[in-house]
């Protein structure tokens, strides 16, 4: 007979609709008999009876998880999933203390010590469970320790562990419980969320009624800010944006815990035992319990599809799950948006509700003086006088202890334009936006109409607050709120809006937002990383310094749409500056930036810089000395705030280049530092930093170099290229390596000086791939005197340093053994290949384009495609054997995506400009990309 299973709170679960159901996970008495003749078989043998019971009782258990995972699918309730398995585990827990306590250990006349309460702690004491879930249990004690305590407790655990079980246990009395409590906020946080399973209950009572009165009691404000503190902390460790593209479902910003976190802290200071009660404590009102309950339940169906996907605990939704994630939760390609971004969109919009519910909580937490203030608002205090005042040019807005609240309910509801105004103000005044204002604010968004959104007024102010210093702050308050989004409806298209690729590691309104705050970055001219846009921005005309923020605000706001975002963009620019009083002059202006916003990042990326035709083609893009000015600032910011270490000296290099080498075409021959000069001061640069060397010695490394060289590597590297050539060539070596560290990037820098030949960049490549390196950029240079001094960047495998530095001289070794010809590269690529491969995420439509129009000398091969280790080696092979040159490559790589152009002519130095030549170069490459045994479908573009 199968037995319904009861809800931890001993609520009865409905069985009427499988919605509702409790489950019949198992039958409980087929166990128990089962479990009786296991005791009998091996009576006598307590070591063979405990390991024979785990077997029955770990089946029972994987086939509960197997139909959970059953019925979740099924009804994609992920709260309901969690309670399933929490009480699937009470009843194995039952079963087996019962089976204990009866079998192994029995006690006919027990003593007033040997009493015990199993207690369910922690998450488990919650009633949740996720299929991977620690189980944390308390055997609690009257007293001290006995040794039939001691035996039933080893006994229960070692079963657990048979099981497969991870556990968390403590062993203690009620007195210890009580003293750890006092002395330990995580001890005091799982006594919190305590919950009783089996033995004595009247234990269990007393440590409750014992625990309120003695920890609890008066330390509310002591214990929510230990727990906002560790918040803290973990969301520093996890990624402190909430807009991270692979989140931690657990520990992230806007995650699981969070929630948790938020119901410890009202569980312990209004006393509540459901977060249901906080309605009528009047912390939340009903639209916002509800609000809670979905997130949750959201949040849950994601964990326990992650758990049982992945066959573990897996807390990150990481690219390789979240498509197979999205079809288990039933989300459907829409036009311009994939599945999973569907997807991903509703966990970010999930996450930043559980930011506003955490907001609204501690508002309501500082108003009973058991949260401290803010720090800013503590800050601001000492400068101005506490109190609630009006502010000077508004009676609807109150400076209440230096933060900006409402004077009452119905200020946005008598004047609209007040959802705007209150932000300015906040940012004018320099205040913290109450939480109260902000909530008022979320609840008032019907009123944002397009009477509001054309209304001359608001558009001033929103323009004056996306122009100021401190707009990202503002604006993010502005997109928390929903107000953002709905008076901008573009950007409430792009909020929460995730790419599904690996390049860009925050959501669309996210990175937005990061570039209106790295702008104000270079505006303030802090920073040493943009020393050309730092420049740049005091040199433009002061009109145009609205136009950038605008510009960058919008570059990106067509994302998500079927057309080409650059273009769709510059649409939405024409249509919505007039808005903000631009001229139609102006308008063009930022519809031209957000159109164009690209192009001088692929440019300077993946074309040869020291090529006429390349930076003809660039200037007739740009066509004016001020509109490349812009677009050079707009560039270095869109890179910058993509993600961390996506900014580096290279590019900067490369885009320094590009600009200046463009300069005297768009003027004419006039170039505030020419070519020439440019030259001359990164070689003056060099010997600055090589004070040791002998001037003649300098002199002779210096004319090793072609021009490009001097153009496009930054200081840094050359500095450590002159030491490794000399070092190299004092110690009579024609190969060498030297490796180095970009934590920052997340790569490590392998350097090649070796003799120059056709083949050396494919070798490079293809010792890099036989070694499990990933080539993610490369800067290839050859010297006057026929030597190769290249540079490849390979993924980082190892967080530590020193396994990463084991690990790149493995690489180094293996990369001088293929070029000195005793490594059999197609054989070591044959084993790398047969190897285990990881699962793809991705899926790319690869390119090829044969250009002879981007070069006057050299026919030009650009290919795009999915990335993957021993790619550029098969590349470069594969136009060696077509008897193709290759003077010049740019590798880069954009996550998954790689693009990878080569500058090539025919053996005998000619462009390629036989059509039946290029069809099979094309088709040749494009095979590379296609799977064994399919035909490629890929795209061929002339």
């Amino acid at each position: 007979m199968m037995r319904a299973l009861r809800h931890p709170d001993n609520r009865m679960l409905t069985t009427a609709n499988p919605r509702n159901d409790a489950i019949e996970l198992f039958d409980e008495r087929a166990l128990v008999a089962e479990l009786e003749k296991l005791a009998k078989k091996h009576a006598g043998s307590e070591q063979e009876l405990r390991r024979a019971v785990a077997q029955p009782m770990k089946a029972v258990l994987n086939a509960g998880r197997a139909h959970a995972d059953m019925l979740l699918l099924r009804d994609r309730q992920g709260r309901r999933c969690a309670q399933r398995l929490c009480l699937l585990q009470d009843e194995i827990i039952r079963v087996l203390f019962e089976f204990v306590i009866r079998h192994l250990y029995p006690s006919e006349n027990p003593s007033e010590a040997e009493r015990m309460a199993i207690v369910a702690t922690g998450g488990y004491g919650r009633g949740l469970l996720a299929p991977g879930s620690d189980i944390d249990l308390l055997f609690l004690l009257p007293y001290k320790q006995t040794a039939w305590g001691e035996s039933v407790a080893e006994a229960i655990l070692y079963c657990l562990w048979d099981i497969g079980l991870k556990v968390g246990h403590a062993t203690r009395s009620i007195d210890e419980s009580i003293r750890q409590a006092k002395a330990d906020m995580t001890i005091r946080t799982a006594i919190l969320e305590s919950r009783f399973l089996q033995g004595d209950r009247k234990l269990f009572d007393e440590l409750i009624t014992r625990f309120d009165k003695s920890v609890v009691q008066g330390t509310g404000p002591e214990f929510v800010a230990a727990k906002l503190t560790e918040r803290e902390e973990r969301h520093r460790r996890a990624g402190q944006s909430r807009y991270l593209v692979e989140p931690n479902v657990k520990d992230g910003k806007g995650g699981l815990r969070d929630l948790h976190t938020l119901f410890w802290i009202a569980k312990y200071v209004y006393r509540v035992h459901d977060v249901d009660e906080l309605v009528d404590r009047g912390v939340f009102d009903r639209e916002e319990l509800n609000l809670f309950l979905r997130c949750e339940d959201f949040l849950w169906s994601v964990r326990c599809n992650i758990h049982f996907l992945t066959g573990r605990a897996e807390e990150r939704l990481s690219f390789d799950v979240q498509r197979e994630i999205a079809v288990r939760l039933g989300y459907t390609e829409h036009p311009g948006l994939k599945d999973v971004e569907r997807f991903m969109k509703h966990y970010f919009l999930i996450a930043k509700d559980v930011g506003d519910l955490t907001a609204i909580l501690c508002a309501e937490l500082e108003d009973r003086q058991a949260k401290p203030a803010p720090v800013l608002s503590r800050m601001m205090a000492k400068l101005r006088p506490r109190g609630r005042r009006p502010l000077p040019d508004s009676e609807d807005f109150f400076d209440d202890s230096n933060r900006l609240t409402i004077a009452n309910r119905d200020v946005f509801e008598r004047d609209p334009l007040n959802l705007i105004r209150m932000f300015r103000f906040a940012q004018k005044y320099n205040l913290v936006l109450h939480p109260d204002a902000m909530r008022a604010a979320t609840k008032s968004l019907k009123l944002i109409d397009s009477k509001l959104r054309h209304n001359p007024e608001a558009n001033r102010l929103f323009l004056e607050i996306i122009t100021s210093n401190d707009a990202e702050i503002v604006l993010r308050r502005m997109n928390e709120t929903g107000v953002l989004g709905r008076f901008v409806r573009a950007f409430g298209r792009v909020v929460a809006m995730m790419q599904f690729n690996m390049y860009h590691h925050y959501t669309v309104d996210e990175h937005l937002l990061r570039c209106i705050g790295v702008l104000a970055e270079i505006e303030r001219g802090s920073n040493e990383e943009f020393t050309l846009a730092n420049d740049l921005m005091r040199k433009i005309l002061p009109e145009h310094r609205t136009l950038l923020y605008v510009a960058l605000f919008l570059h990106d706001i067509a994302k998500g749409r079927i057309e080409d975002h650059s273009i769709a963009g510059a649409r939405v620019a024409r249509a919505f500056c007039p808005r903000l009083g631009l001229s139609p002059a102006d308008t063009e202006t930022v519809a031209w930036l957000v159109e164009k916003h690209l192009v001088m990042s692929t440019v300077a990326q993946s074309r040869d810089l020291s090529d006429r035709k390349t930076i003809e083609n660039f200037a007739t893009v740009v066509q004016s000395l001020e509109r490349m000015k812009l677009l050079t600032i707009l560039t270095t910011v869109d890179i910058r705030a993509v993600g961390p270490g996506v900014w580096n000296g290279w590019k900067a290099q490369l885009l320094r280049t590009l600009y200046y080498e463009t300069e005297p075409i768009i003027t004419g021959g006039f170039s505030e530092v020419n070519r020439a000069q440019r030259v001359a001061m990164a070689q003056a640069e060099l010997r600055a930093e090589l004070k040791d060397w002998p001037p003649e010695l300098i002199d002779a490394y210096i004319s090793r170099h072609y021009p490009a060289y001097w153009l496009k590597v930054d200081l840094p590297h050359r500095v450590t290229h002159a030491r490794f050539v000399r070092a190299t060539e004092d110690a009579g070596k024609s190969l060498a390596t030297i490796c180095d560290f970009d934590a920052m990037r997340g790569v490590t820098e392998l350097t090649v000086f070796a003799p120059d030949h056709p083949w050396l960049l494919s070798t490079l490549a293809g010792a890099c791939a036989a070694a499990g390196a990933n080539i993610v950029d490369a800067q290839i240079f050859t010297t006057t005197d026929g030597r190769a001094l290249d540079t490849v960047s390979v993924s980082r495998e190892f967080e530590q340093s020193d396994d990463e530095t084991r690990r790149a001289v493995r690489i180094a070794g293996m990369v001088e053994t293929a070029l000195s010809g005793t490594l059999k590269l197609p054989e070591a690529m044959a084993r790398r290949a047969a190897s285990k491969g990881r699962l793809k995420a991705f899926a790319i439509e690869p390119e090829v384009t044969i250009n002879n129009q981007w070069s006057n000398r050299y026919t030009v091969i650009e290919i795009v495609g999915l990335d993957r280790p021993g790619l550029l080696y098969e590349l470069t092979a594969t136009l060696s054997k077509l008897s193709l040159n290759i003077t010049s490559a740019h590798v880069a790589t954009f996550g998954e995506r790689v693009v990878d152009v080569f500058y090539v002519t025919d053996l005998l130095g000619a462009k390629i400009a036989s059509p039946t030549r290029e069809t099979a170069i094309k088709h040749s490459l494009l095979q590379l990309f296609a799977p064994i045994g399919h035909a490629s479908t890929a795209n061929i573009d002339a």
